[in-house]
């Protein structure tokens, strides 16, 4: 990237650090100003973000790995990252105020529907704020380096259909209420190192589950009976 690049974005997010919250700015520049500084505090070895850049002309909704919805006009509803050799941190001490490359400002990004950040290296812990994306039906984080408990706030997610929280180093137990969003269909913890009983009635209240993945982990007891009763179950 040429200073000039560099200058140019700081000017950018400088402006709207201090004039711009989603209080006062247009729903477009609350959305272009959470992927500049998602992009500000990543390192891409590959460029994969290389057209990720302010132009007046030009929308985010064309920019790599963007899609934009059309019921919510230049509303970001699909983020697809995996696998683009991004580098980052994400500091298990602030809480919400994240130090590193998942910034709070993605937040913002309220209509979002999936977001796809596998195979990247951006450690930490996984964000809580990810359970304000209450419109999202894919979410896969797998092998991020991320570590730590799964955020309560996950449970949220009433809309989720495919999880992958697979091949990270999380711990402690799943959170019970994911075990009660109905509208999964795949679920998958595989090699993690997660503990407690998997839920005898697993079956009944994930109906839809097509695939459970919590295989080299450190689960205890038996694979409940009740996984018969999930009707499109295969694995």
């Amino acid at each position: 990237m040429t200073s000039s690049i560099i200058v140019e974005c700081l000017i950018f997010l400088f402006f709207f650090y201090f004039a711009c919250n989603p209080a006062t700015c247009s729903i477009y520049e609350v959305d272009l100003r959470a992927l500049l500084s998602f992009k500000g505090n990543i390192i891409d070895p590959r460029g994969a973000l290389d057209s990720w850049r302010y132009n007046e002309t030009v929308t985010y909704c064309t920019w790599k790995g963007i899609s934009c919805g059309s019921r919510h006009r230049n509303r970001v509803v699909f983020i697809d990252l995996n696998s683009q050799g991004l580098v980052g941190f994400v500091s298990p001490h602030l809480d919400n105020k994240l130090d590193g490359n998942v910034p709070f400002e993605l937040s913002s990004l309220s209509k979002l529907e999936a977001l796809g950040l596998a195979k990247n290296s951006l450690s930490g812990t996984i964000p809580s704020f990810i359970g304000n994306f209450t419109f999202l039906i894919e979410l896969s984080l797998r092998g991020c380096g991320f570590q730590g408990e799964i955020p309560e706030s996950l449970v949220r997610l009433r809309n989720m259909q495919f999880l992958n929280l697979a091949e990270n180093r999380l711990t402690g137990r799943l959170p019970s209420g994911l075990y009660n969003i109905s509208s999964i269909s795949r679920f998958s913890m595989t090699s993690n190192l997660l503990q407690g009983n998997i839920p005898s009635n697993i079956g009944l209240s994930l109906p839809n589950l097509q695939f459970l993945g919590l295989g080299h982990n450190d689960f205890t007891g038996l694979l409940p009976v009740s996984l018969s009763n999930a009707s499109f179950f295969n694995s």
